[in-house]
């Protein structure tokens, strides 16, 4: 105890000492600082920021002008304090960063501001500046707020921010409302604290309905897409894997979908497939990333808002992975390098259009024309380009052509064309196309219709005809394409999904580059959220076959 009471003694004399060596001047710009006269404090402490000539005390002036300067609501000036201290080596570094960081915020350099409480290392300080960049950040734009998550996204000031100003907007963005409900922690079940069996947990989240008549409809796509799922899950159970479909309605209502992803069954499910419409997708997605489940959707092109995410897939191709497919065939065959490109009004048909320009162009392509399809220019669009009725179309303008549709009048109408002239010129369509009831494809004079893969089914397959079959024999109709879609996707999932890889999706699929379809041509999710696989077909001996190896 003697020993405690001398050393503060000794302390206190040390510091009485150390303070009654401070010039006079210094210590009336304490005073002035305690007492609030800021201004007079800022004035009063710059006679002592010099290093050279104050030393240590330089840096407790520069740090105590600064909080008068904070004090007098001048920032910038107490930036001019702060600033050189960032890189010196002091016992109050931690609250000059701290302190740098309030006059950045104060000062509209909010970006600096959060640059310098990222480099913070004291625990006590870190807590203490989450508040700070809330109260500043719950008055800037969710655009600034979204558009500079990525680098802040460890700051929970930051997150709690967006939340909150997320929040207070009356009207949403997709891509606002997804980053909201993954802020909210709607998947606070992880993927890491889930129970591990060895069954395969599906869960189909579709828009069976809209949430008004309450009736399925037996011909709409999802309904078709599903029948294709439960058959598929179906032959897995005959085949003795241990298999759990649990389906929901979606109803495209956005308040019953939150709903059903508070479902136990959702929150053990080992994956997620659907829902389909855009506002729909992105909420299961910021569920799944939360999640950690995967997330599948079954039909569309558009994957460009998942290429960062974790959990989310396209099980087809991207757009830009469909432009790729198309872009390495053209280069294998060497039919020229004149291009026309026809594209419907859809957003995958027009984003596929400009990704086609551009890489065909850098490739060394020349794009004779580009222009917007429908029935009524399609054959224009191929008679401008040389391709006419009643003449060999010798004098063509282009070497190829693209057409970018899924419409069934377009295809329609470009045949009729095709079937009255004579003509070698390959165009190369989506393969939607080969399943229209009005195409003969195989009939035609010339073989010079090439269809684009978007996941195609492998037609002659022995699995192909068993599941025509088989399908036919329960539901008195063939599969359409999307029960075809259906029935590969679940082949797809028990491939990669099992408990040899703890259901760890994206640790499979990076296994191999390539894998073999069931009834469809195959896949290739190698380091990818969709399907790399893009073959294009042509017709030989009245089968299709791929131009090339890819």
């Amino acid at each position: 105890m003697r020993k405690s009471f001398l050393f503060l003694a000794v302390f206190f004399i040390s510091i009485l000492a150390w303070s009654q060596n401070l010039p006079e001047s210094y210590r009336r710009a304490q005073v002035q600082l305690n007492s609030g006269s800021y201004w007079e404090a800022m004035n009063s402490f710059k006679e002592f920021v010099s290093v050279e000539k104050y030393g240590n005390l330089a840096n407790y002036a520069a740090f105590h002008g600064a909080q008068a300067a904070l004090g007098a609501n001048q920032p910038n000036q107490a930036i001019d304090f702060l600033e050189p201290l960032a890189s010196r080596n002091w016992n109050k570094g931690e609250e000059a960063k701290y302190l740098l960081a309030t006059a950045y915020f104060q000062n509209s350099q909010v970006l600096q501001g959060l640059k310098e409480v990222s480099q913070l290392q004291n625990e006590e300080i870190k807590r203490k500046a989450q508040n700070l960049i809330y109260e500043f950040l719950i008055k800037q734009s969710p655009d600034f707020l979204i558009r500079n998550l990525r680098e802040f996204q460890e700051l929970s000031g930051y997150t709690a921010a967006l939340s909150t100003v997320l929040n207070s907007k009356s009207v949403l963005s997709s891509e606002e409302r997804a980053l909201y409900y993954e802020l909210q922690g709607i998947g606070e079940l992880s993927g890491s604290s889930k129970i591990k069996d060895e069954v395969l947990d599906i869960v189909v989240i579709l828009p069976f309905t809209d949430g008004r008549s309450g009736e399925i409809s037996p011909s709409s796509f999802t309904y078709e897409l599903f029948e294709g799922i439960r058959f598929g899950v179906n032959q897995l159970k005959k085949e003795g894997k241990r298999v759990n479909l649990i389906s929901f309605d979606s109803k495209r209502d956005l308040n019953h979908l939150q709903n059903i992803l508070k479902e136990p069954a959702v929150k053990r499910a080992d994956v997620i497939v659907g829902p389909i419409y855009l506002e729909e997708s992105d909420l299961v997605s910021a569920f799944a990333e939360n999640a950690k489940i995967p997330f599948i959707h079954p039909l569309s092109n558009l994957g460009e808002r998942f290429q960062d995410k974790q959990y989310s897939y396209l099980f087809r191709p991207s757009a830009e992975n469909i432009v790729d497919g198309i872009v390495q065939n053209l280069k294998s065959q060497r039919w020229g390098k004149r291009v026309a490109i026809g594209y419907s009004n859809s957003s995958r048909d027009e984003k596929m259009n400009a990704f086609l320009k551009e890489k065909l162009t850098k490739e060394g392509f020349r794009i004779v024309d580009s222009q917007p399809l429908n029935p009524r220019n399609a054959a224009s669009f191929l008679a401008d380009l040389g391709v006419r009725p009643g003449r060999d179309s010798a004098n063509l303008k282009v070497d190829q052509v693209i057409m970018l549709s899924d419409d069934p009048a377009i295809a329609q109408s470009t045949l009729s064309l095709i079937e009255s002239v004579t003509t070698s010129l390959p165009i190369l369509v989506m393969d939607s196309w080969l399943g229209f009831n009005f195409a003969n494809f195989e009939m035609l004079e010339d073989q010079n219709f090439y269809f684009i893969s978007n996941n195609s089914p492998a037609l002659d397959k022995e699995e192909m005809i068993a599941f025509k079959t088989d399908f036919y024999n329960k539901n008195l109709v063939f599969p359409s394409m999307n029960a075809v879609l259906g029935k590969e996707l679940i082949f797809w999932l028990s491939s990669n999904l099992s408990p040899s890889f703890g259901f760890d999706l994206r640790r499979s699929l990076n296994q191999q580059q390539f894998q073999q379809g069931n009834i469809t041509w195959g896949f290739n999710f190698l380091n990818s959220n969709s399907n790399n696989y893009v073959p294009v077909f042509g017709f030989e001996y009245g089968e299709l076959k791929p131009l090339t190896n890819q």
